[in-house]
């Protein structure tokens, strides 16, 4: 009888983590769609870049303003619902940001003009803040700590396949007689839609979120022992046990400025890849808007698929016993590394090496949620929303600062952009080339530097362990 029923329980138990786990790839998918609407959201404005400058009659500073606008509230909506995470469920909180998304599509779609633009945008920004941190820390709560770097590194991804897919779809309304540009807004709005309703439908918190994990006591405490025990091993296997520190010693270490320093290049990358790109390529290279939309794609298909390698990799490292600094920390500086050598040759470069190096420099950039991810493990799971949502907060400004650069080094440079339907002469080309690529030259050097600093200083079992002491 006592075997039964213990074979009773076992079932029970292999039933209820096989449900579990089943449920947490569903929710990384849908995550990983969240973050491509998310992420489409912001490359749009890229995309209609030609047909809004030359309607409203924009010079490429006020363009590069409004491209900037998104992130004006970006970091202060970011912290504040990452604090606001530790007492609300993050599946609500990811449900607001949807469907706020969606609706702030409209207002374009229904004839409005530059300040329904820059206030949508502006709004946008505010709701797109919180979604990198927020969507981790969500997906997080469904995996063991060991295994979280897979399925992270997928819903981070999603910020990068959403142009990929998104692109050539929206490129295609753009162009389209009897869309045009003001659809590729209402499309987003649609998907947008579509999504939070199903998201409303099976959106639940995992069993490793702190909701669920405040209820087990023995998680939120150790013995001296315990704690001389972690001392001596890899974080990996402690992160959720931690204790609550006070946070600012978190946001005055080391590790957490290096991450900041690293954010602020990759979001000036980000911000120049969602403003300018799709024009730097359209004047340097003739191809159809088709081909450039495609074209354009390229960096953020390198990403994806660089910051899917990655997260795999650390798994791999993990699981033989290396340490986060490694698996996560080295990695991501290696990759800054590289961007930013891209970035540096990019003035120096024509023809096919011109595309080439934009996609390394530009895809690489985008490894950013690496150095999140790395953040996470050195707080305890009621800090981690909170963190992670400061450091993507703080970091954002890199990004209002790289869009309304390059119209001004571009304006500097005697860039004037040509009326609509007229082709641009050789020398607004050559003008907007310098523009351009004093900001390529700039950024290049940055993220060398910081890619330097990230090897040595992205280390989250130092800090947790100091922290802990």
């Amino acid at each position: 009888m006592h075997n039964n029923n213990s074979q009773h329980h076992t079932v029970s138990a292999s039933s209820f983590f096989s449900s579990n786990l089943k449920r947490a790839w569903l929710i990384t998918a849908l995550l990983v769609l969240f973050q491509m609407i998310n992420f489409a959201d912001k490359a749009v404005l890229g995309l209609v870049a030609e047909p809004v400058m030359a309607e409203l009659g924009l010079t490429a500073t006020q363009f590069g303003f409004i491209g900037s606008a998104f992130f004006f509230l970006f970091a202060i909506s970011g912290i504040a619902v990452g604090f606001i995470a530790e007492k609300v469920q993050t599946r609500w909180l990811l449900l607001i940001m949807g469907l706020s998304w969606a609706l702030l599509q409209f207002p374009m779609l229904f004839g409005g003009g530059l300040t329904t633009l820059l206030i949508t945008r502006i709004v946008l920004g505010a709701a797109e803040g919180p979604a990198s941190s927020i969507s981790l820390t969500h997906v997080q709560g469904w995996f063991e700590p060991s295994a979280r770097g897979f399925p992270s590194s997928l819903v981070a991804s999603g910020t990068m396949l959403g142009p990929i897919i998104a692109a050539p779809i929206l490129a295609y309304i753009i162009a389209h007689p009897d869309w045009g540009w003001r659809w590729a807004f209402g499309f987003l709005g649609i998907i947008g839609i579509i999504w939070s309703l199903f998201w409303r439908c099976i959106c639940k918190e995992g069993p490793y979120s702190h909701f669920h994990q405040a209820q087990n006591s023995a998680t939120s405490s150790m013995t001296e022992s315990k704690e001389a025990e972690i001392s001596r091993q890899s974080i990996i296997d402690f992160v959720d046990q931690l204790k609550p520190v006070p946070i600012l010693k978190v946001f005055f270490s080391q590790m957490f400025i290096a991450a900041f320093l690293a954010g602020l290049g990759c979001f000036w990358s980000l911000g120049f890849l969602t403003t300018w790109a799709v024009k730097y390529i359209a004047s340097i290279h003739q191809f159809s808007p088709e081909m450039i939309a495609f074209i354009s794609s390229f960096p953020w298909i390198l990403g994806a698929l660089t910051l899917a390698l990655a997260g795999y990799i650390s798994k791999v490292l993990l699981q033989k016993g290396q340490s986060v600094h490694i698996a996560f920390g080295i990695v991501f500086g290696l990759l800054l590394l590289c961007s930013g050598g891209a970035f540096y040759l990019l003035p120096f470069s024509t023809g096919s090496l011109n595309l080439i190096l934009i996609t390394v420099a530009a895809g690489f950039s985008m490894c950013f949620p690496l150095a999140t991810m790395t953040v996470s493990y050195s707080v305890c799971p009621q800090q981690r929303a909170a963190v992670m949502a400061t450091l993507v907060a703080t970091a954002s400004i890199g990004g209002i600062i790289s869009p309304t650069m390059i119209g001004y080094l571009m304006d500097h440079a005697g860039y004037i952009n040509p009326g609509k339907g007229v082709p641009l002469s050789p020398q607004m080309l050559e003008n907007l080339t310098i523009g351009m690529n004093q900001g390529f030259s700039s950024i290049g050097l940055y993220l060398v530097v910081v890619g330097i600093l990230n090897i040595v200083l992205l280390n989250p079992d130092r800090l947790a362990k100091k922290l802990m002491r």
